[in-house]
């Protein structure tokens, strides 16, 4: 039994070794080798106490940082860095509080040119007293007396000198050539950005300053350009083309002329029909680009290797200008193959352009023109240099946009059941008024408006002598005398000068004349204007009860007629207005404003009648408030001239030299009156500003014609048509 006793406990002792070994020591008993009494694995094998985790299984991510103390040392080096930059470029751009906190000063809040230093928190307004810190003294005082106020004044001023000095630098130049100082008055430019100081309000060379008027327009319309734009037509052709491509187009130039506002319209179209844009920059003169950001239209920075990637990804390229040749023939140099993808819309009419253009005329897809006029002259010049196109160039003229249209009262995408056609004729014609009388204009003046670049291809000059001719009664209405069958159609009516006077009495005109006047001027509330128009009416009602006759009428309504005409023979005589635009245009010529100066300071009776008007894109309301619009441009005359056909939608007559795209866009006597170019067409154009002057009627009927005209052929839908016609040419069809 004690036997038996003994093999159980050798037993049971047996198994509990083996269960105290682990079996990473099982391996070493089963190889026959045992590890020694003092090592390491023995120790941890017959030790009471827990076994360590491993260090390589259950380290901390932190672990590395610890170890390596160099990649520490650059993070924190990376961190400063980092915080020192910011703080930079934060003093940098003049934002000095929060520098401050940090515990940077800027230098005109440095110890050394200061003895005290005041900040907005030292005011406490609500008690009346004012905590100044004066050499590290808090001081409590009612009265800051003249020292401390002085020391305000100098820190003030001198945060101002130092933040605005170099965006001055340029305004100030720009000054001293026009030869006047700011006066504080503010403009806006083309963009709704604000500068002060640029131009004044009034100066004695220039006169009477007036615009731009973007509030009373959004006051009097209750609709601005910023709410909505114009809306793609997704059923016609363009925007089938459009639909998911990817363009990039070509600016030369950012300033308020028509090939950049023409180009961004584009891009805006092309966006509202689903595409893609992409805007190449070549020059960021002008103050077109917060109106590009406002519209959506991305604008890549750089011109050179980022651009071409970009350009060679486009389905098509698009330049609008002839200017962009530099950029192209870079392009082609990097990536010849993409001369197949590159539209060139050229909106110039002048030897120069094509002469720096002609190298790379030939290896585009398609050439672009405005007018026919331009196209001839510039296919003659080809052929005088043997340059042979790869196609046959297509004409796209411009058009009348969206937002000049709604305003207009002519149908467009624009309009909602709240602001149809209709409603929108009547707030012009509210509008007209308005402007007017912010002008200082009466119901008898004549405001003849010119909207251009001030430089001498535009002929400004040359339109200020003519308005010198009619100031100083040196003009002779002849020649319209001895054109019968135009005296026929619009009758010369003058008042106080050597012409003859001629009345017709047919009832059938005047009532038409007294009806075009009462839509014209029926929102005017003066005495005057309501004394004329009941005169008016009477005056129809005396011819309405004869037979339309002198001879016929009674001789208590012959007295009555002569009292009517001899009473209204004063008030009916117009006087001339001239707004000449546009002040503060970076395509402005210094020389040729100084000329104009000059011209002005010589003749007083000129002076007076010239208004001024700054850059602007908020042009309804000068239109609105205009009469007659006049395009003298120079040499082989406007390239298209997208101004005549706004000035034409807004009912204005057009005085233009006969050349160029003027002459296909206005017809002679009909929608308005050309003249010559030069020197010769002074006295023609003072001739027939002088007969406008003189015949309302006529001025009316011309402004009718020119504005059924802009509805037959120059609308947007009308220029995106055949604009859809080029794509089809050059962009292949999915």
């Amino acid at each position: 039994m004690e036997e038996i006793n003994n093999k159980a406990d050798l037993h049971g002792n047996a198994l509990r070794l083996l269960a105290i070994r682990t079996p990473g020591s099982m391996k070493s008993t089963l190889s026959g080798k045992s590890s020694p009494r003092n090592s390491a694995p023995y120790r941890r094998l017959h030790t009471n106490r827990t076994p360590r985790k491993d260090s390589k299984a259950y380290s901390s991510k932190f672990d590395y940082l610890r170890g390596n103390r160099v990649v520490l040392w650059l993070l924190l080096i990376t961190l400063w860095a980092y915080i020192g930059f910011h703080v930079q470029s934060k003093w940098a751009h003049g934002d000095h509080r929060k520098a401050e906190l940090i515990g940077y000063k800027s230098k005109a809040g440095s110890a050394d040119k200061m003895e005290s230093t005041v900040t907005a928190e030292n005011f406490n307004h609500s008690s009346g007293e004012n905590l100044v810190v004066l050499k590290g003294k808090n001081l409590t005082s009612k009265n800051l007396g003249h020292t401390l106020a002085k020391k305000l004044k100098e820190v003030s001023s001198k945060q101002k000198q130092n933040t605005t000095k170099k965006s001055n630098r340029r305004l100030v130049r720009r000054l001293r050539k026009l030869g006047g100082k700011p006066k504080g008055a503010v403009v806006e430019d083309r963009t709704g950005v604000l500068e002060v100081g640029l131009i004044p309000r009034k100066n004695t060379s220039y006169g009477m300053i007036v615009g731009p008027f973007g509030k009373t327009e959004d006051s009097i319309l209750g609709w601005s350009t910023d709410k909505r734009r114009g809306t793609c037509d997704r059923k016609g052709e363009f925007a089938r083309f459009v639909w998911s491509r990817s363009f990039v187009l070509i600016f030369h130039e950012l300033s308020m002329t028509g090939a950049p506002l023409s180009m961004m319209e584009l891009a805006t179209e092309l966006l509202s029909c689903g595409g893609t844009v992409s805007a190449i920059v070549l020059s960021m003169k002008g103050g077109l680009i917060t109106e590009l950001d406002r519209r959506g239209i991305r604008v890549l920075r750089d011109r050179a290797r980022f651009s071409f990637r970009t350009a060679m990804k486009a389905d098509l390229i698009i330049a609008g200008s002839a200017v962009c040749s530099s950029w192209i023939d870079q392009y082609l140099a990097h990536f010849p193959a993409g001369s197949s993808k590159i539209i060139w819309w050229i909106m110039e009419n002048r030897r120069e352009y094509f002469d720096r253009s002609k190298g790379i005329l030939s290896r585009v897809k398609m050439l672009t023109f405005l007018s026919e006029s331009q196209s001839k002259q510039w296919l003659t010049w080809c052929e005088e240099e043997h340059i042979h196109l790869t196609t046959q160039p297509m004409i796209v003229p411009l058009s009348l946009n969206d937002e000049l249209a709604f305003v207009t009262g002519i149908p467009c995408s624009l309009n909602t059941p709240a602001f149809s056609a209709e409603s929108m004729l009547e707030k012009r014609n509210i509008l007209r008024a308005a402007v007017r009388k912010e002008m200082g204009l009466g119901d008898n003046d004549m405001l003849v408006m010119s909207l251009s670049s001030i430089n001498p291809t535009k002929g400004q000059r040359l339109f200020l002598e003519s308005g010198l001719l009619v100031a100083e009664h040196n003009v002779s209405l002849e020649v319209f005398e001895k054109n019968r069958s135009f005296a026929e159609n619009f009758p010369v009516v003058t008042h106080q000068n050597k012409t003859i006077i001629t009345v017709e009495l047919n009832s059938s005109r005047i009532s038409q004349s007294i009806k075009q006047d009462n839509v014209q001027q029926g929102n005017t509330t003066s005495a005057a204007s309501k004394k004329r128009r009941w005169k008016h009416t009477k005056l129809a009602n005396i011819l309405s009860s004869g037979n339309h006759t002198s001879n016929s009428l009674t001789r208590g309504d012959q007295r009555k007629l002569r009292n009517l005409l001899s009473d209204s023979k004063g008030q009916e005589e117009q006087h001339l207005k001239i707004l000449i635009g546009s002040l503060g245009s970076k395509s402005n010529k210094v020389l040729y404003v100084k000329s104009i100066l000059r011209l002005l300071s010589q003749h007083s009776n000129l002076s007076k009648l010239v208004l001024w008007t700054p850059a602007t894109t908020r042009v309804a309301s000068l239109y609105a408030a205009a009469d007659v619009y006049v395009i003298n441009a120079q040499g082989l005359g406007e390239t298209f001239g997208r101004v005549t056909i706004e000035a034409m939608a807004f009912g204005l007559p057009v005085l233009g030299t006969d050349a160029g795209g003027t002459r296909e866009i206005v017809e002679h006597k009909v929608t308005g009156l050309l003249h010559p170019v030069g020197w010769q067409g002074i006295q023609v154009l003072g001739q027939n500003i002088q007969y406008l002057l003189s015949n309302p009627s006529a001025r009316n009927e011309m402004g009718m014609l020119g504005r059924k005209k802009v509805q037959e052929k120059y609308l947007k839908n009308h220029m995106y048509n055949r604009f859809a016609k080029v794509l089809a040419k050059c962009m292949k069809i999915k």
